[in-house]
This record gives structure tokens, C-alpha cells and sequence, in this order.
């Protein structure tokens, strides 16, 4: 088997320009140190899924698999295979050095395509990637005027690269290692996969321990009638280990033994069989005697257990020169031209060419097209390390002046070489080059990673400091998953002497930063005034930081101050130029009004959407749009909400913002469970929780949806622990207008199982909270269960006094649920001194409220507790009450309401539907039938990556069947499991 993983350049495709050809001859054969198998061993299935998967277009294919695995190979079986005769492939990779130039791997799997392109009929918007693409500028159109919005050109830019690979006609694009994307890669693939040329066959690869959660769920947002397939590569069995070798080298008569000594030592994995096996051929151990000969020279073989060991023994091996030659490529890493190679290894032309020759007949470099480099990054790693420092420094020194010389000099890596020499100043000066190239191309990520690393280790001067600092602040603000990394370095920073404009946008940026990763809120408030008087010079940055000071947060702080800086921000907006920015200014100030009751928030809205004709297209209107729609839903202004939510989704995709993107569906997939749309609901707020990893108060709120809808679905552990998980984040995050959603539902769950004084805490919290921040609106909908759980613990007079001080703060605040609210609370208070009449009449008049605002859940209780009252009176009029209830809770899958309903529903004459009819069903602590499916699977000794193949399903949905079959079975391991399984009954 040749090299699985890295027959591809780290800069792009190699052989990007051919068509896949007819099998031929291992190429290799007969080339002395390189072993490789002509044959394909134990992919066989995969092979067979990928080629079929591909058959029909537009399709997406998903390789995951370690290192080494084999997902290189498998592309190559696919190229060729006889089905893809003449079928264009175009193959890019991911660098493991960060560049500023996003897309990279789709960039080069691009450029060298532009001959098919010369009868191509390309709009006027595929001349947008000739920057991207000058080998192709003579067959693109030429360059369209610039836009003034970074986000709306680079949203051009993936329009015109679709049209490009359109235009290519049928094709397969290989995308690999993708664990190393950039996040513009990320969002351009989303983009593509989300609307695919009809033609086109599109290959991901990636390591699946190293991949951020939005590359991994990028099938979940493949349309339906796209084709799909994923493919998990796992280690090598014994069995296939001893094939794999046997193909190898060329003999049917190898030992078990030796197989078994091959497979313990490599665990499988197709490198390190083919490592090991060159480098007993290079010891002269290798040769074919027959197994009775290797079964005794085993005895005497001490190969070392580590790639590293073999790899160095075999560089070891070469002459001097061509083992410089060798330490410069490690040091460069990525495939490059033999001039740089030359210059970095300081060796002269008359030797180099016998030095390179060596080394490719050694099989530790390969050619890639015109470049040479190591073929896999684990045999670069091992020389590299090697490596005397001194010597080492030196490379990198030579490196990054050869790198300088090239005609579109790499930055990212030069600054990467200029680190490793020591040279500080140096380092720096390419790094900040690099990462303005990164935030002006949007790829803030990689901008962030750049300038934390200088100003963590380069000793600099304070105005250089200060400088990297502010664009630090800036980008980490844009990456959504950089912030927890840079808040310390950024505090820091903040301690040192800066001018006064540099301190007080770093002080905003840092804000900024620990409200998104849930940090202290005293602090951020005090970082947001400390701004205000350094930010003269940005009105807008200005208005910004007295908005932060207008959003409760920290206890103890009155609305009126509140209300004086929202006021503030308003009257210095006029100032702000830029539009965007002032529709960002008026999105914020309105979001706070909401929660405070001020119906002003209603005349900011409208200027919002007057100002963006109601279809928001630039990052701060969506930004706006979302703050405002979520904390509408907050406090039950859903038809609002839903205006604003819609056009912010609709914006967050014309700016092509994953970032944006994962905000606004948030805040959708709470007003999706506030209205019951339900169905889906769940596998979406799962996808939501990982791909938000690293954003405090955006998981927040997908966490307490989670928690709320597995209480509904029946599934009370799982419900209990990540209501409460939540509620106390919440609470330590004083994230106050989220914590009634989680909170009416923990308390309901508590009442239930009679734990009334931990509800009555819940409720208590829930209040402290809104009167010390006075933000009462959101915190309206946990205000009648904790009445539930008052009386029902026998505190009646408490449930009256806290109603009485509910009111109060109310009074003359915009409380859309207000009516509900207390017409529900008052018909717990009417039950429990058993007036049955008055409290059947708060509920209906409860229920009715809730229909009409949209709240059909909170409706169908309402419905459910009126027509217990009635019931009690004897009256006819509980049947109807409890069918609708019944009917509503059908819908919706409110497993757990729906068999409490049923119950009385069954003692009062109601009929009670005997089958599931719509919704998600819940199955609680029972099995659910694809669960049951994936731990019969798991029972019977399959992988995860095994079963996520059998049934066409993601690994870390696998993961979570099997840990969720664990739990609700009680078996801590597979054998266990496999054991219960046969004594549990299917669900029916």
C-alpha cells in the first residue's frame, strides 16, 4: 500500500489537471526502500460505498480517519476505477501552517483547470476570483468593481468559484485534510454543499479527533435530494495487517506471527505497516525464504514500536548531503520547488540533484508535481525533531529568506520560519502582515492565531504591542472560537501603558470577548466605562460601549441608569457615518428595551427596518436583527420575532457568516420550541450545542432548549441534569433572560417528583434575579410554575405575596404574557384553596391567552389544569378541555404531559390516542427503535465508525445512541449491554 494520506501537496492538488486513467502497475515496483501494495486491502466496502455514493450527482462524500488510515489511498482507488474513466478530478488539501489567503485548498484544486475553462460561457461574477486565480486570468472575465462590504465581496467570490467548478462540467473536487481548514474554507463548502452544480462530486476528508464541530456537521446541512455518503476508516485487523503485508511483499507464504508482530507493533495503521516494512528491507532483514526463515529471524528483530524510530533509522541511512536535503524539507514542511529546497539546505547545485534523486529513491520525499517534500507529516515531524536546534535555526532562517524570493511569497509560513530562528522583530513585522491579509480576506481565525502567538512570546516595544493588541481584539471578536484562547492575553496587554485610543478599543474588544465566553459581568461592565471616555475619536465604537452599560448584567444597578446610557448611545448615533453601524446602535438599545418593558423598543425597530428596507445584509444589521428578535421571544413577542429572525437568517447567508449563521438559527430554534414547531427540533438543538463549543451564551440557549424538550419528550434524567446544568450557569452568567426558559421547566420536573421547596428555590432565584437587574418581562413565563410549586408545598400566602409583588413590578411595563401569566398563576392559587369554578376559569382564560400569542405548550397545560378543575365540579365541560389538551400535546410529542393527561383523561370518558400521529415520539427511559438498532449493532462488536456505515449516520450520533442505550439500561460497557439487550422488550 502506498502512502495513504499525503500523496497531495500541502499547497494544493497534485495531478489536478488530469483525468482519472484505467488501473495500472504499482508505479513504485521495483524502486529500491519503497514498499507499497498495488492492492487495495480491507477498504474493499468503503471503496464500494464511495464509488456508488459518487454514481449519482450532485453528491457529498464524508472520508474521516486518523492519520495514516488510508484516505488518500481510497481517493486514489476511486480515480482509478473503471466507473470514473475520463471523469475529471481536482484535489486540494489544507495546510497544517496557517496562510492569511483563505480557500487555499480550493484555490489549488482549481488553477490548473484553466484550458477546460476556454470555451466556458462565465458570467461576470466568476471574474471576482481572478485575485484567487491568476493562472486563470485569461479565460475568466475581468475583475467587477470592489464593494465596499468585505462580506458581501467575499460572498461574490464563492458565487464565482461555483460558477468556475459549474463550468468545469462533471467532476469530482477532493477537498482533503480538513481538519486544518481555515474558516472561510469552512463556510465556502457550506455554501457549496448547500446548493451543489448538478455535476459534481464532492470528496471531504479529515481527521475526525482533530475537526472543529462546523467542518463535521457539514452533511447536515446537504439538502435531501443531494446524494450522501460517509465513510469512517479504521484501523487494520489482524488478518487484513497480514494481507496488507503479504501484498506487500509479494508472497502468499507469510507467517501468522509475523503478521501478529506486525499488527501489535503498528496497531493497524496502514503507514506505520509500510514504515516498518521498508525499514526491515533497508536492514537487509527482508527476504524470502519461506515462513520457516521468518519465523526464527523474528527472534532477533528489535524494530522499535515508533513511526519516529523507523523513519530516522531509514534518514539515517542516506548520504550527508541527501540527508540535508531531508532536514530542510522536514523544516519546510509543505512540498516546494527544488530552488527553495536548495537555498534552505545551503547546498550546491552540482550535489543537490544527486542528493534529491537519493532521497526520493529513499521514499521519504515525493514529487509533487514540480515540488518535492516529505509524503507524510508524521516522517517530516520524526526528521525535523532530529534536528539539532542550532542547525535547525539555521534551516528556518534559510527557509524564510528562500520563501521571500517567490514570486506570491507564502506569508503565513514565512512568519512560521521567522518564529523558529528567534528573530522577534522579524517574526513580528511577517506575522502582522499576515494577519491584516487574514482580516481583510475575513479570515479572522487565522488572524487571531497569528497575532496571539507574537504578542504571547516576541519581546516587543510598547507601541508595537499596543498596536497587535487592538487587531487582536478586533479579529478575536469575528472568530467565534477564538475568544476563550486571547481574553487572558488581551488582560494582560491591558495592564501595560497604551495610548488612550488603543486602551479603550482593547478594553471594548475585551468586553466584548467575555460576554461571549460567559465571563465576570462586573468586570465587563467596568471594561465598557472605563471605554467610554478613551473612545472620543470612534463615535461608534463609543456608542457601542455605553450600549454594554445599558444591558443588565450586574446586580443592583438601576433601570434608570440603564435607561440614561441606552439614552446616550441614541444621541451620539446621528455622529456614526456608517449606516450599518447605526442600525447595529439601534438593534442593541432596542433589545435591552424589550427586556425592560419600554415600548420605545417598537420606534427602533422600525427605523431598523427602515434603514435596511426590512432585509438585513450587512453583519452588524443581522446582528441587530437577532438581538432584537431573540429577546422579543424572550418576552412573547413572537410575531416580531419571527420577522426579525427570518430576515436575519436570510441576511446571515447573503454575508456567507457561519458565525452570524449559528447565532440567528439559536435564537430560531427558541422561538421554534416558544411556538411548538417541534419536529426536527431536537436533532437540531443537538447539532447547535456542538457547533456553538466555545460560545457561552449562545450554547446557553440551545442548552436550555435541549434540557425543556427532553422533559416534554419524557426522558426526566437526561431532562434533570441539563435543566439544572443550565439554570445554574445561568445563574453565575446572570444571563437572566434566559433563565426562566429552563427554570419553568426544571421546576415543573421538580414539582412532579415532589421535590416542591428545590422548585420553590428555583422560582425565588428566578425573581431575585429580575428585581435586582428590573428586567421582569422574560422573567413572566417561570412566574406561574413556581405558584404550582408555592402551593403545592402548602405556601399559599407566599404564592399570594409574590404574586402581589409581581404585579407591582409590572405595572405599567409592556408585558405581552402579563395576562396569561396571572390568570394561569390565579388559578393555582383559586385550586388550592379549592375553589374549582374560579380556577376552571383563570385556566380557560389562561389557555386562551396563550393560543393567542402563540405559546401552544404552555396553552395545552392551562387546558390540561382547567379541565381538572371541572372535572372536580362534575362538569361536562372537562371532556372537551382535556381532549384539546391531549390533541395539542399529540402534536407537539409531549410524551411526558401526554401520559400524565391520560390518565384522567381515561377516568373521565376522554379517548385517548392509542398511537403515535404526529411530532417527534418520546420514548423516555425506554429504547427508542433507533437506539435499540445502534446497540444491537454495538452489542454485536461493531465500531462506531462500523455502525455509522450500516446505517448511514454520523459517528457522533452513533456515540450518542450508544452512551444514551447505556444509560437507560444501566450498563457501564458493550458486553453488558449486549447481555440487558436480550432481556428488554422493543418498544411497540
Amino acid at each position: 500500500m502506498r502512502d495513504p494520506e499525503h500523496d497531495l501537496s500541502q499547497t494544493g492538488a497534485v495531478r489536478g489537471d488530469e483525468r482519472a486513467s484505467p488501473p495500472a502497475a504499482n508505479p513504485r515496483r521495483g524502486q529500491p526502500n519503497r514498499l507499497s501494495s498495488a492492492t487495495l486491502v480491507g477498504r474493499e466496502r468503503e471503496l464500494s460505498d464511495l464509488v456508488a455514493g459518487l454514481a449519482t450527482t450532485p453528491a457529498v462524500a464524508v472520508i474521516e480517519g486518523d492519520s495514516g488510515i488510508g484516505k488518500t489511498r481510497l481517493i486514489d482507488e476511486l480515480r482509478t476505477h473503471p466507473a470514473y474513466a475520463g471523469r475529471r478530478f481536482a484535489v486540494g488539501r489544507c495546510r497544517s501552517i496557517g496562510e492569511p489567503f483563505p480557500l487555499g485548498p480550493v484555490v489549488e484544486s482549481l488553477r490548473r483547470h484553466g484550458e477546460a475553462l476556454q470555451i466556458a460561457a462565465l458570467s461576470p461574477v466568476a471574474g471576482a476570483v481572478r485575485p484567487l486565480l491568476p493562472e486563470l486570468s485569461s479565460v475568466l472575465p475581468p475583475l467587477p468593481p470592489g464593494l465596499d462590504d468585505h462580506v458581501a465581496e467575499r460572498h461574490r467570490v464563492f458565487r464565482g468559484l461555483v460558477e468556475v467548478i459549474e463550468a468545469l462540467g462533471e467532476m469530482v473536487l477532493v477537498l482533503e485534510d480538513l481538519h486544518w481548514a481555515d474558516e472561510q474554507t469552512v463556510e465556502f463548502i457550506d455554501y457549496l454543499v448547500s446548493d451543489p452544480p448538478p455535476r459534481l462530486g464532492l470528496v471531504l476528508t479529515y481527521r475526525g479527533a482533530e475537526v472543529a464541530p462546523p467542518t463535521r456537521t457539514v452533511l447536515g446541512r446537504v439538502p435531501a435530494e443531494v446524494g450522501q455518503v460517509q465513510i469512517g476508516l479504521s484501523s487494520l485487523t489482524p488478518p487484513q495487517t497480514r494481507l496488507l503485508a503479504s501484498a506487500i511483499l509479494d508472497t502468499d507464504t507469510l507467517s501468522e506471527e509475523f503478521a501478529t508482530y506486525l499488527w501489535e507493533r503498528t496497531a493497524g495503521l496502514p503507514f506505520a505497516i509500510e514504515e516498518l516494512l521498508a525499514l526491515l528491507q533497508a536492514r537487509g532483514s527482508l527476504a524470502q525464504h519461506g515462513s520457516q526463515w521468518i519465523r526464527r529471524a523474528l527472534d532477533e528483530l528489535d524494530v522499535p514500536d515508533r513511526i519516529r524510530d523507523t523513519v530516522l533509522e531509514r534518514a539515517g541511512r542516506l548520504s550527508p548531503a541527501a540527508r540535508t536535503v531531508a532536514e530542510a524539507a522536514a523544516v519546510l514542511q509543505t512540498a516546494q520547488p527544488p530552488h527553495v529546497l536548495q537555498a534552505s539546505a545551503d547546498c550546491g547545485g552540482d550535489v543537490l540533484l544527486d542528493a534529491l534523486e537519493e532521497a526520493l529513491r529513499s521514499g521519504l520525499l515525493f514529487e509533487d508535481g514540480a515540488n518535492l517534500g516529505f509524503r507524510h507529516p508524521l516522517a517530516a515531524q520524526a526528521v525535523y525533531d532530529a534536528i539539532p536546534g542550532p542547525r535547525r535555526r539555521q534551516i528556518h532562517s534559510r527557509a524564510a529568506a528562500a520563501l521571500q524570493e517567490l514570486g506570491d511569497p507564502a506569508i503565513g509560513q514565512i512568519a512560521h520560519h521567522l518564529r523558529e530562528t528567534g528573530r522577534s522583530a522579524a517574526w513580528a513585522e511577517a506575522a502582522e502582515r499576515a494577519a491584516d491579509q487574514a482580516m481583510t480576506l475575513r479570515n479572522d481565525g487565522q488572524a487571531v492565531r497569528l497575532l496571539a502567538d507574537v504578542l504571547r512570546e516576541a519581546d516587543l516595544d510598547a507601541e508595537i504591542r499596543a498596536r497587535l493588541a487592538v487587531k487582536l481584539g478586533q479579529a478575536a471578536v469575528e472568530a467565534i472560537h477564538a475568544a476563550p484562547d486571547v481574553t487572558g492575553l488581551l488582560a494582560s496587554v491591558l495592564e501595560e501603558p497604551l495610548p488612550a485610543p488603543a486602551r479603550g478599543e482593547l478594553r471594548l474588544s475585551l468586553s466584548v470577548l467575555l460576554s461571549q465566553v460567559g465571563g465576570d459581568p462586573v468586570l465587563r461592565r467596568q471594561l465598557y466605562a472605563d471605554a467610554v471616555d478613551d473612545l472620543g475619536h470612534r463615535p461608534d465604537l463609543q456608542a457601542w460601549a455605553m450600549v454594554g452599560l445599558g444591558i443588565p448584567t450586574v446586580p443592583g444597578v438601576e433601570p434608570a441608569e440603564l435607561l440614561h446610557w441606552l439614552h446616550r448611545s441614541l444621541e451620539i448615533v446621528p455622529r456614526i457615518e456608517d449606516p450599518v453601524s447605526r442600525v447595529f446602535m439601534w438593534g442593541k438599545a432596542a433589545m435591552v428595551l424589550v427586556a425592560l418593558g419600554d415600548p420605545a423598543w417598537r420606534h427602533l425597530v422600525d427605523r431598523m427596518e427602515e434603514q435596511t428596507g426590512g432585509s438585513p445584509q450587512r453583519r452588524g444589521e443581522v446582528n441587530a436583527y437577532d438581538s432584537v428578535g431573540l429577546e422579543a421571544c424572550y418576552s412573547g413577542h413572537h410575531v416580531v420575532a419571527e420577522r426579525l429572525l427570518s430576515a436575519g437568517l436570510r441576511g446571515a447567508a447573503a454575508c456567507e457568516s457561519h458565525r452570524l449563521e449559528l447565532r440567528v438559527r439559536r435564537s430560531v430554534a427558541l422561538l421554534d420550541y416558544s411556538r411548538g414547531r417541534w419536529e426536527g427540533l431536537d436533532e437540531q438543538v443537538r447539532v447547535l450545542v456542538d457547533e456553538l463549543d466555545g460560545y457561552a451564551s449562545g450554547r446557553l440557549v440551545v442548552e436550555a432548549v435541549a434540557g425543556a424538550l427532553a422533559l416534554a419528550r419524557g426522558d426526566l434524567d437526561t431532562a434533570m441534569a441539563g435543566l439544572t446544568a443550565v439554570v445554574r450557569r445561568a445563574e453565575e452568567l446572570n444571563d437572566l433572560d434566559v433563565l426562566p426558559v429552563p427554570a419553568a421547566a426544571l421546576i415543573r420536573l421538580q414539582v412532579a417528583r415532589g421535590e416542591v421547596t428545590e422548585a420553590a428555590g428555583v422560582g425565588e432565584d428566578v425573581l431575585r434575579g429580575a428585581e435586582s437587574m428590573g428586567i421582569w418581562v422574560p422573567a413572566l413565563r417561570a412566574v406561574p410554575p413556581y405558584v404550582e410549586a408555592l402551593c403545592t408545598a402548602g405556601r399559599v400566602d407566599e404564592a399570594r405575596a409574590m404574586m402581589a409583588r409581581v404585579t407591582a413590578a409590572v405595572e405599567g411595563l409592556e408585558g405581552l404574557l402579563a395576562p396569561a401569566v396571572f390568570a394561569h398563576s390565579g388559578g393555582h392559587l383559586a385550586a388550592a384553596a379549592a375553589d374549582w369554578a374560579d380556577a376552571a376559569r383563570l385556566f380557560s382564560a389562561a389557555a386562551d391567552h396563550y393560543r393567542r400569542f402563540d405559546f401552544p405548550y404552555e396553552a395545552a397545560q392551562a387546558a390540561e389544569q382547567a379541565a381538572c378543575c371541572h372535572h372536580e365540579l362534575g362538569d361536562a365541560a372537562a371532556k372537551d378541555l382535556m381532549s384539546t389538551a391531549l390533541a395539542a400535546y399529540e402534536s407537539l410529542g409531549a410524551e411526558w404531559d401526554m401520559s400524565r393527561a391520560s390518565r384522567l383523561g381515561r377516568r373521565i370518558g376522554v379517548p385517548v390516542p392509542g398511537r403515535h400521529r404526529g411530532g417527534r415520539y418520546g420514548y423516555g427511559s425506554q429504547l427508542s427503535p433507533r437506539e435499540r438498532q445502534v446497540a444491537e449493532l454495538a452489542a454485536a462488536g461493531l465500531t462506531d465508525q462500523q455502525i455509522a456505515r450500516e446505517l448511514h449516520l454520523s459517528v457522533k450520533t452513533v456515540e450518542k445512541h450508544v452512551s444514551a442505550a447505556k444509560r437507560k439500561l444501566e450498563t457501564p460497557t458493550r458486553v453488558a449491554l449486549a447481555v440487558r439487550l436480550s432481556e428488554v422488550e422493543p418498544p411497540a
